[in-house]
């Protein structure tokens, strides 16, 4: 008995001796990482902290103070309301892109090999094209003079142009329009990998069709929408781009909001702990968007 616990305790040491080598040589190999990691995100989100935590001063500047009057400030119900104004378009255009892309997905996954890639490639068109570019394309579509007043117009429906730009609603559709492919490829990818035998075996135990999409490809697609959602919500909180040019001065968003702290105001603080405000929100949101649907692996 005491011979087979030295050899136990002997194998033990040795194992641990051959994975510790193993595990630094690991580290090294992630050192670039961690390097890449450590420059590019938590050395800024350090000097956002900083800067949110400091006083300005009158030329601009940043004193080292330490206050939170900039995060007090966000409490104001003008800043209230564009926080929740960026909540729920970034909402409506995550549930607008699901419902978009879902049946394309599904629809492109069971489409025959020859036209399947044809299909595939027009959907990732847009990628190829500037996202200002095409920005301003549908700002010259909804213009007053644009192509849909226009016809409109020449068709007898309406006498005067009607107002389409600069509204919520037209920010509403930059987002969805901008946001839509990176909904449909994850979706696409699940659906992709799905069985038809599985299809096959709940039409063989009596399962109608509504009742094999619901309890068979929707749940086993979840990933795919799952991954769509933190690829469209996220992005969307905090675009910017869109609401300066199809929502002009009458829709601002969080992210315009900071943008204009930084680039016009001059007043970096604030700036920041907007950013900071917002940065807590989405991993707020991501946390309990794991926890409802249990997802693992995802943040």
């Amino acid at each position: 008995m005491a011979t087979s616990q030295t050899l136990a305790r002997q194998g033990a040491l040795n194992v641990s001796d051959v994975q510790r080598p193993r595990s630094v040589g690991a580290h090294l190999l992630l050192l670039p990482a961690y390097l890449w990691l450590g420059i590019f995100f938590l050395l800024p989100l350090v000097i956002i902290v900083y800067y949110s935590l400091t006083v300005r001063t009158p030329l601009g500047g940043s004193e080292a103070v330490f206050t939170l009057e900039h995060y007090a400030r966000l409490w104001d119900p003008l800043y209230a309301r564009i926080f929740w104004r960026s909540l729920w378009l970034a909402v409506a255009t995550t549930v607008i892109t699901i419902l978009m892309a879902y049946p394309f997905a599904y629809a492109l996954a069971r489409t025959p090999q020859r036209w399947k890639n044809l299909l595939l490639l027009l959907s990732v068109i847009p990628f190829w094209t500037n996202f200002l570019v095409r920005t301003y394309a549908w700002m010259v579509i909804l213009r007053s003079n644009g192509l849909v007043n226009t016809a409109l117009m020449s068709l007898g429906l309406i006498e005067q142009p009607l107002p389409l730009l600069f509204t919520p609603g037209s920010v509403l559709l930059g987002l969805v329009y901008g946001f839509l492919p990176f909904m449909i490829l994850p979706i696409y990818a699940a659906i992709d990998r799905l069985e038809p035998s599985l299809l096959e075996a709940a039409a063989d135990l009596g399962a109608r069709p509504w009742q094999t999409f619901w309890r068979v490809t929707l749940p086993l697609t979840a990933p795919g929408i799952a991954a769509g959602v933190l690829l469209v919500f996220v992005p969307a909180l905090g675009m910017f781009i869109i609401p300066d040019l199809m929502g002009g001065a009458k829709v601002t968003l969080i992210g315009n909001l900071i943008q204009n702290q930084f680039l016009s105001a001059r007043n970096w603080q604030f700036g920041s702990a907007a950013s900071v405000v917002l940065m807590a929100l989405v991993v707020l949101g991501l946390r309990l968007y794991k926890r409802f649907f249990r997802l693992e692996g995802v943040f």
